[in-house]
């Protein structure tokens, strides 16, 4: 089941990114302040955050937003499935109900960006599979050997 994210779910989501092993420590601050923002204002700006359970368990979620300056464009700020779960559809089927969401606010064309380093390389491949495309590549954007890999997908 996928439901609006509320305040509550924020220590089960933020235990969750950090169960994956890939958010650096002040990736992890960060989403306890987007997720504290959110539910503080970020929503009046359009943000949209869903949570992914299974078993009345918190198994992923997904955070976006439309892109201010810009014709219909959307930004994927994060999504993360627990590791238990990985492999069985769950980031698939979050991926594809916020693309459903951003449709249904007349989005034109989602970007989300990743890190380049080999531990993201599955994420990599799971948004090319799920069919978006690396539109660019910013080398040693986040940190020395670490670039910005940008994927996009038309949704109108």
């Amino acid at each position: 089941m996928i439901r609006p994210t509320t305040p509550a779910d924020t220590p089960a989501l933020v235990a969750l990114a950090t169960r994956t092993g890939v958010f650096k420590p002040h990736e992890l601050v960060a989403l306890q302040e987007v997720l504290d923002d959110y539910h503080a204002v970020s929503q009046d700006d359009g943000h949209l955050c869903y949570t992914a359970e299974a078993v009345g368990r918190v198994v992923g979620f997904v955070y976006f937003g439309p892109v201010a300056m810009t014709d219909r464009t959307w930004d994927l700020w994060w999504v993360a499935v627990d590791p238990a779960t990985q492999g069985q559809g769950i980031g698939a089927k979050l991926m594809a109900f916020a693309e459903d969401a951003m449709r249904s606010r007349d989005g034109r064309l989602l970007t989300l960006d990743t890190s380049s380093t080999p531990a993201y390389e599955p994420t990599r491949q799971f948004y090319l599979r799920i069919g978006y495309t690396l539109v660019a590549t910013l080398p040693d954007y986040y940190s020395d050997g670490d670039g910005k890999c940008i994927f996009g997908k038309r949704l109108a």
